[in-house]
């Protein structure tokens, strides 16, 4: 990376050098820092500081000798991030509504050889010219058929990145994959970022899985709204009520997936999936219904090992507080994240409450 990296997220080389130099040495006290450059006035310094705090680089800390203390680069610049996509985004939405002026402009514009006194030949010419020209890009019409898996990823992230408005969407898949669920995770959590409203049907059977509950739940604490159906056959996505992507054939999802752009057979995929939303029932309701109906899904030993895993480090550690062997207690723990479809105990402990298992 260059010197001046951070720039592209509007930190200016002063601003950067402070912020390496609290990397550097966390110690480092206020008073003897220079501005990084000659040119700089006493001034400079304080501004930084200031500035940097603003941005989330550095953070107020009594404990440190400047009274400043650098926040971790991975969490900062995170955070610096999200916010210079949210603000392209809202860029991109600024450009892509000046469509509808260009438009108005073309039309005033004067057609080629209607001017008074225009010479023939000059209108031939110009004729000529118009003819060679290249036409301008027409937005897609009609039903567009994708078979390539990776195409297919492809064009619905663009889809979901330039949606504006509203993404409709209705799952028939009471287990996704966990690829599935985390490219779920990630497109839904970006447009609800980007203050896109997010409506989903899903099949009621996907409550008894414990990921993807836990998956709905985070949807839904974020602000998506979503609902639950008894039976759900069809898959659809609609992308601002202008494209809308339904399987070729949903038993067999290698046919591929047709791109509807056509506003009228938009608009009947729009009316099937109020007809499903109508008829589904909220997410949380079903979700407080299911855990008041539901028997126990662990034993009394296995609830307590959960709790274990949350309040002690050591596998042995919990063990002796169990009274039971370190090669039981961890056939517990391995038994509990197969069954929790965890990747870490972290992530055990935290769906296990999700479930209400602890």
């Amino acid at each position: 990376m260059g010197a001046h990296a951070l720039s592209v997220f509007g930190v200016s080389p002063e601003e950067e050098e402070t912020y390496r130099l609290f990397l550097r040495r966390p110690d480092t006290p206020l008073e003897p820092i220079p501005p990084a450059s000659p040119h700089r006035g006493p001034d400079a310094v304080p501004c930084a500081l200031e500035r940097l705090c603003a941005l989330g680089l550095l953070r107020q800390d009594e404990a440190a000798p400047s009274g400043y203390a650098a926040e971790d680069p991975e969490t900062a610049l995170s955070r610096l991030m999200d916010q210079r996509m949210h603000e392209l985004h809202n860029e991109l939405r600024r450009v892509t509504r000046i469509r509808p002026l260009i438009d108005a402009l073309r039309a005033e514009m004067c057609p080629l050889g209607a001017a008074n006194g225009a010479k023939g030949s000059t209108a031939g010419s110009a004729g000529a010219a118009s003819a060679s020209a290249p036409s301008r890009r027409q937005p897609p019409r009609g039903v567009e058929q994708l078979t390539e898996p990776a195409q297919i990823r492809d064009r619905i992230d663009d889809l979901a990145f330039f949606a504006r408005d509203e993404i409709l969407s209705v799952e028939s898949a009471a287990e996704p994959s966990p690829d599935s669920i985390n490219r779920a995770r990630a497109l839904g959590l970006r447009s609800l970022r980007h203050g896109v409203r997010v409506r989903s049907v899903v099949p009621a059977a996907s409550l008894g899985h414990v990921v993807t509950a836990a998956h709905l739940r985070e949807l839904a604490a974020e602000g998506a709204l979503i609902r639950v159906a008894t039976e759900v056959t069809e898959r659809i996505v609609v992308f601002d009520g202008r494209t809308a992507v339904v399987p070729v054939d949903t038993e067999r999802p290698e046919r591929g997936a047709l791109f509807a752009y056509e506003s009228g057979l938009v608009t009947h995929i729009v009316a099937l999936f109020e007809r499903i939303w109508g008829q589904a029932e909220d997410l949380l309701t079903a979700l407080d219904g299911r855990a008041a109906t539901d028997a126990p899904c662990v034993t009394e030993r296995e609830r307590q090992v959960l709790e274990s895993m949350v309040s002690v480090g050591k596998d042995e550690s919990g063990a002796r507080s169990l009274g039971i062997s370190v090669r039981t207690y961890r056939r517990h723990v391995a038994d509990l994240m197969q069954r929790l479809g965890a990747a870490s105990r972290a992530q055990a402990a935290l769906l296990a409450r999700e479930h209400g298992w602890i």
